[in-house]
This record gives structure tokens, sequence and C-alpha cells, in this order.
């Protein structure tokens, strides 16, 4: 069985939990899968030899951003004390007065990373208020975005944006989560393929497409740059697993986009060993 790190996972407060997945689910007209807690995603890990996850939120103002980012720091944390290797990306909103204090404060208490959600959060992925924020993390965090909609009104996060960063931040990593584009493949073959600061999520994808598409994608995007990622809890862990096992890949391929390349990309590899991965 192959050793797996989920690269995008979404979890609530027990509290919220059921609202926060009915409007998710609401959001994108689909059927949310996970009951959105974190005790409902380790569940899963045991039997689909799950050892790591990267942890997210979304700021969807400014007076959450902290907030966010001490919940995730926490449940990262805890993670960690039950014998995961996990790792909190921290949230921000277009509108937060201090980009620099913030991601200082957020890097001291574990986060490794910031994550947007451009539709959700009504913001171009390339509108200039974000820049001083990308200007601060190039060459010191990666950026994670939600990436691509097939729906008019969330043209946010489309693939072409992505160039107008790349081209004013080459130093900033990004990971263009769904595979490059959420229901906007197309875009992500004509923009992204070949960008070599671009990384890769399977996460909301995989059940939207053919294995034999999925494998194509695979192969123009680069195996070596795409992560295993179930966008939980959207997806549960074991559907997932086995519509990625569906694709025509090498054991090599496998175990990278399960494991080694998020190991990599997350520069885990020190904690990884010492964790006996």
């Amino acid at each position: 069985m192959y050793k797996i790190f989920d690269i995008h996972t979404h979890t609530y407060p027990e509290i919220i939990a059921d609202k926060a997945t009915v409007n998710l689910g609401n959001f994108y007209n689909l059927h949310v899968e996970g009951k959105g807690t974190y005790s409902h995603l380790e569940s899963q890990a045991q039997e689909n030899n799950v050892h790591g996850y990267l942890l997210f939120s979304v700021a969807t103002n400014v007076h959450q951003v902290s907030k966010v980012n001490d919940s995730i720091a926490a449940l990262a944390e805890y993670s960690r004390s039950r014998g995961f290797l996990t790792v909190g990306f921290a949230g921000m909103h277009q509108d937060f007065a201090d980009f620099e204090g913030e991601l200082n404060r957020s890097l001291e208490i574990g986060l490794k990373g910031v994550k947007l959600h451009p539709d959700i959060q009504e913001v171009d992925v390339d509108d200039p208020r974000l820049f001083e924020l990308y200007a601060l993390m190039e060459g010191r965090m990666p950026l994670y975005l939600h990436v691509g909609d097939d729906r008019p009104q969330y043209r946010f996060s489309e693939s072409r944006k992505i160039v107008h960063i790349m081209e004013n931040f080459p130093k900033l990593e990004i990971v263009a989560a769904h595979l490059g584009g959420y229901k906007a493949w197309e875009d992500a073959l004509t923009y992204l393929a070949g960008k070599e600061q671009v990384w890769y999520d399977t996460s909301s994808a995989l059940w939207a497409m053919t294995p034999e598409y999925a494998g194509m994608l695979i192969g123009k995007l680069g195996a070596e740059n795409i992560m295993f990622g179930t966008d939980y809890p959207v997806k549960n862990t074991a559907e997932e697993v086995e519509r990625f096992l569906r694709i025509d890949l090498t054991d090599d391929q496998r175990e990278d986009i399960f494991w080694n390349n998020a190991v990599r990309f997350l520069h885990l590899e020190e904690e990884a060993k010492a964790l006996g991965y």
C-alpha cells in the first residue's frame, strides 16, 4: 500500500461543521461527502495509509484572518501530536491591513504558506491589492490557490491571471489546485503547462474526468510537480484513492504523487525521516 500525504484538506470546528459543509455544497452545487471535522478526516487515515495532511481555511473578511490562522496552527499541532506529518497554511484577505505582520506571526506559530480562494473571497488572483502580499512571500513562503471554474460569475482565479503573477513574482512558488483549474483544465494546459514554479494537486478533479484524461493532464503538467489531494470534506479519502489508482501511471509516479512530491514541496524530508517514513 502506498504512503499518502493529503495535500488539500479543510476542516471546521465541530459546532459549525454541519453548516459549513452545507454552505460549501451550495456554493458549488454538489454533494459534500465528508462531515467536515478533523476527527472524521483522521478516522479515514489508518485504512488508507494516510500519514500527513496540509490543512487550510479561508478568511472571507479581514476580521477572520488572525482567528483562522490561530485555529489552523493549533489544529496542525494537535495532528502532529497524534503522529501525523501535518502542516497548516495561513489564510489571508485582500483588504487585511498588515500583510507583513501577519505573515511573520504565521511563521512564528508554525504555518508554512498562504492559501487563497479567490472565488469565495471575490478577488481576482492578480488584483493589485494582493501584490504586496506576493512580494513579501516571494522566495519565503509558497502560495496555494484555488484555480478555475466553468461558471461565468466566478472568473477570479483563471489560469491566465496566474501568468500575470508569475511575470511579476518569478521566484514565488505557486500551487494551482485541482490539476490547474477546476472544470477549466484546457486553460491549465494553455497557460500553466511547463511553468517550473507551478505545482498542482489532484483534488476536486478526478471525479469530473476519465482516468485517461487525468493521465493526459498529469503527463503534460508534469508528474514530478503533482500532489495527491482529496479536497476533504468535498470527497472522502477512499474514493479519491480509488480514482487515482485507475490512472495509468508507473509505481514511481504513484509514489511521488501520493507522498514524495508533497514532502519535497513542504521541505519535510527530515521530519518524515524522524517519524520513520
